[in-house]
């Protein structure tokens, strides 16, 4: 069905509360494991029902943030989604102590279990009103975020469509709408510090009330870190500084003299050659369309996915002034059919997303008919491993979007992924800061981040500018504010990513083939152990990152 005759259907919540309360009476009074797992069945269905509208909703609202039935709806899906959670958890609660336990672990496997205990220490009933507070305070950021209007040249830009002037192959256009897009941020700053407070306190105060002594370790259950925890994380941070810092600083030298200047300022930093950045040859239309014939070429199972996505409108990928910005790709249960949002620009970042988010797309697809959803539950550090591989599997294909410019397009692309892993950590690591402290003050918090850029990003130059020096840039993180302790997995996605991309290079049939099984294995097993099934190396054992580093020096032209 296409996206566009998908109906949406407002959720009844006394129709929810009435499913769940007779799903736990008969799950309780279940005479089998079999029954119980027929039961368990009838809830797949259902909150795939719910999860779908819930999903339609909000896309439709994030296309068009103006748009008011659908912005109503997304405010009662922020009140709602909290209550939902809780149900689920009540439900969640009869399976874990069901005495057919034995059963239900064979049918929907042990991690799942591990999951539901996670889980289970993340709500409560009485931190229901907190959660909804939560919610409504991450739309007050976005809408902050994506009604912004920058004055630019004459013209009216947000802040995703300002991106192409922000990397201008001219020096004073990029440090001029830098200097827009900062004044902009001044303008809005102590609003979002004060979203931010509160939701720092709100969350400490959730902690609180389920007897933590902190987020950080709600914060770690509720993205269901079942393998690894903090100590693994410092550890995986600790090698970063001493292997990708030094080298990123390299490959910053080498791209200062590629631009030509005697300086790099912080509105040089996202560009890479003097030329300015290899952008897009095509329309919208022309890129999707060389994105079928991509994946058509690529491999059987890619050619069928992308062709599944075009023909049921599943893309809505075009920049708009009242859009939400970002991009990410969500799954919608009851069509079986993944679903993408992005902000198409006009710069390299609108090719990225028919890599990355269609990374993630065909993982979704690949596995969109498995019947125990427990099997596709996935964390998020096994989750961008499947997308920020992509990226790398489709290099081969780059003159289809750059012409001859896709050498400069893989030299960017290569560089701009090894720059970020010190940057993800950091944002890592003030978060952890933040929650740790969460009595510090909005200007303590900046003051964090400007010491961490000195530590994870030592060649970046804000040149005195009022918002950027003075430690504000985390304020344009959306993850932060949506989802605590999410950013590190973008970073173990990457490192792994990158261990393909090693792979590739020596035999790219064998790096495919162990690619494609690890989008089927899902999450059936531990992340480090999906890893060493599929030949990958853990991001948390020490010798990984040092060893890799030397294997990235190799391709990256100093």
């Amino acid at each position: 069905m296409k996206f566009s005759e998908m109906p949406y259907n407002h959720i009844d919540m006394d129709e929810v509360k009435k499913f769940f309360d007779e799903l736990i009476e008969k799950s309780k009074n279940a005479k089998s494991g079999e029954e119980q797992f027929e039961l368990h069945r009838k809830y797949y269905e259902f909150i795939g029902e719910i999860r779908t509208n819930i999903i339609i909703g909000e896309f439709r609202h994030n296309v068009d943030t103006t748009e008011e039935y659908y912005a109503k709806e997304n405010d009662y899906i922020d009140e709602i989604r909290p209550l939902i959670s809780q149900y689920e958890n009540e439900y969640t609660k009869v399976i874990f102590n069901s005495p057919y336990r034995d059963y239900l672990e064979e049918k929907i496997g042990h991690l799942a279990f591990k999951n539901m205990e996670l889980a289970m220490s993340s709500i409560d009933e009485k931190i229901l009103p907190l959660m909804q507070e939560e919610n409504a305070l991450i739309s007050k950021y976005d809408k902050i975020i994506a009604s912004a209007k920058i004055l630019f040249d004459g013209e009216e830009y947000n802040i995703s469509l300002l991106r192409k002037k922000l990397t201008d192959e001219d020096r004073d256009t990029r440090k001029r709408a830098w200097k827009a897009l900062s004044d902009y941020f001044v303008s809005v700053t102590s609003d979002i510090d004060d979203i931010y407070d509160q939701l720092v306190k709100n969350r400490t105060k959730q902690a609180k009330e389920l007897g933590y002594d902190n987020y950080i370790e709600l914060g770690y259950n509720r993205m269901m870190r079942n393998s690894y925890r903090r100590a693994e994380v410092e550890n995986f941070r600790k090698q970063v500084k001493e292997s990708f810092v030094p080298f990123v600083c390299k490959i910053q030298e080498a791209r200062r003299k590629q631009i030509g200047v005697s300086e790099l300022k912080y509105y040089d930093n996202d560009v890479f050659f003097a030329n300015g950045n290899p952008a897009p040859t095509g329309t919208p239309e022309e890129i999707m369309q060389s994105g079928l014939e991509m994946y058509k070429e690529l491999s059987p199972e890619t050619a069928e996915f992308f062709d599944f996505m075009t023909k049921n409108e599943l893309f809505d990928v075009l920049g708009r002034k009242t859009k939400k910005q970002g991009g990410y790709m969500d799954f919608l249960p009851k069509y079986k059919a993944p679903i993408i949002f992005a902000n198409f620009n006009g710069t390299s970042g609108d090719v990225d997303v028919i890599t990355h988010e269609c990374g993630h797309a065909f993982q979704g697809y690949v596995t969109r008919n498995e019947e125990i959803l427990e099997h596709n539950d996935l964390t998020m550090e096994t989750a961008e491993i499947h997308s920020m591989s992509m990226e790398y599997f489709t290099y081969g294909w780059m003159n289809k979007f750059f012409g001859d410019r896709s050498d400069d397009y893989l030299k960017m692309h290569l560089e701009d992924s090894i720059t970020f892993i010190p940057y993800g950590c950091m944002v890592d690591e003030f978060q952890h800061i933040v929650y740790e402290k969460p009595e510090m003050t909005p200007a303590e918090r900046k003051e964090v981040w400007k010491n961490l850029e000195k530590t994870y990003r030592p060649w970046l130059d804000f040149d005195g500018d009022p918002f950027f020096d003075e430690g504000g840039f985390w304020q344009k993180q959306g993850h932060i504010f949506w989802s605590p302790f999410y950013y590190i997995d973008y970073v173990l996605a990457s490192v792994i990513a990158m261990q393909f991309k090693v792979w590739m290079d020596k035999d790219y049939k064998d790096a495919w083939n162990h690619y494609l099984e690890l989008c089927k294995l899902s999450v059936k097993k531990p992340y480090e152990e999906e890893l060493l099934e599929v030949g990958l190396k853990s991001p948390f054992k020490d010798g990984t990152i040092s060893s890799l580093v030397k294997d990235m020096e190799a391709k990256v032209e100093l």
